[in-house]
């Protein structure tokens, strides 16, 4: 079961991640040509696509694609069960946490995403495509942090304040949500 339960995690993260991947290029109104970029519509659009018709966007935020999302969490939780032998243990409880842990796989993808920023920005000699598409990902992110603490010395130091705000918030659902979600 451990293999299967691995598998699954590893298929539906993977995928969410992609997913979720789309709204923050969107959002952040990144280049849209790049290679990477490309990969993730691509990856995205036979589902996102027909989605769109039917679902909305609001203001920036293209809710088909949340949506996509989460009811990809939720088919992540009802695998999971029936690989652990709880054949339609959905309850209500289920699409609570289903909404959380999307939220906590935003975080867990935003501090990945810096984390590979910061790596590249070190190695990279500037011309490399995804290092191009993080930047704009992540400076609508950083840049309101560099305002308040600008770069000292040359460094900037606006990725690690965030890298502790996303631990605060990560612990502090987690304080919140734990112990409820313990007695649903």
């Amino acid at each position: 079961m451990n293999a299967m339960t691995f598998l699954i995690n590893t298929a539906f993260d993977l995928y969410i991640m992609v997913v979720l991947l789309r709204v923050w290029l969107q959002w952040s109104r990144a280049d849209f040509y790049n290679p990477f970029s490309q990969f993730v519509v691509k990856a995205t659009q036979p589902v996102v696509g027909p989605l769109r018709r039917m679902v909305p966007a609001l203001g920036g935020l293209d809710l088909a694609t949340v949506l996509f999302a989460y009811l990809l969490m939720v088919a992540k939780f009802v695998a999971l069960d029936l690989v652990a032998g709880n054949p339609l243990a959905m309850s209500s409880g289920m699409f609570l946490f289903s909404a959380i842990a999307l939220l906590k796989a935003a975080g867990k993808l935003l501090f990945w995403v810096l984390i590979l920023r910061a790596i590249l920005s070190w190695v990279s000699q500037g011309n490399n495509p995804v290092e191009h598409v993080f930047h704009q990902l992540t400076e609508p992110v950083c840049a309101p942090v560099r305002r308040i603490l600008p770069p000292i010395g040359g460094l900037d130091l606006s990725i690690l304040v965030i890298f502790i705000a996303l631990q605060f918030i990560n612990m502090l659902i987690g304080d919140l949500v734990g112990p409820v979600w313990y007695a649903l």
